[in-house]
């Protein structure tokens, strides 16, 4: 089963914010639309968004530049996959990419009547996936803190 999926292409003049650089909803929706293809390749279903956590935004993307997102299953439970999102990008003059942005974003599988439905177990195999792994359960474990902490707030 393929556990990763990067599309890469060039932004354009629309996805320009005031400062001059890719605005970060432009980002946010190519980490998205990556995180979908690939939760969905792995589940062979279709997907909704649960959850997007701890975005990071390094440096600013320049319009013009090649972007590459990657996404990667590092974690599944029973009906969830958690996909780590890398965004680069490179001047079309250089061959080295720059890390620009980095996510984690949980998706849930669904049937046609929304309800969710179980998902092949990811087995990580080399050290890399393990690690991922563990930085998935790790983050499920801080999660779980915020929520206490803005529980209040959803009331």
């Amino acid at each position: 089963m393929n556990t990763k999926t990067v599309f890469q292409f060039i932004s354009e003049p629309s996805d320009v914010n005031y400062g001059g650089n890719v605005h970060g909803g432009s980002v946010m929706k190519w980490i998205d639309q990556a995180g979908y293809a690939c939760a969905s390749s792995w589940s062979s279903s279709y997907c909704v968004t649960v959850y997007v956590g701890g975005i990071r935004f390094y440096s600013p993307i320049k319009i013009g530049h090649i972007v590459k997102v990657e996404a990667e299953v590092i974690y599944t439970g029973r009906t969830s996959m958690h996909i780590a999102i890398n965004v680069f990008s490179r001047n079309i003059k250089r061959k080295e990419f720059e890390k620009k942005t980095h996510c984690i974003i949980v998706f849930v599988a669904v049937d046609d009547e929304g309800n969710s439905m179980e998902v092949s177990k990811f087995a990580p195999q080399t050290e890399q996936e393990k690690q991922m792994e563990k930085y998935a359960v790790k983050l499920m474990d801080l999660r779980k803190n915020i929520e206490e902490e803005m529980k209040p707030f959803f009331e």
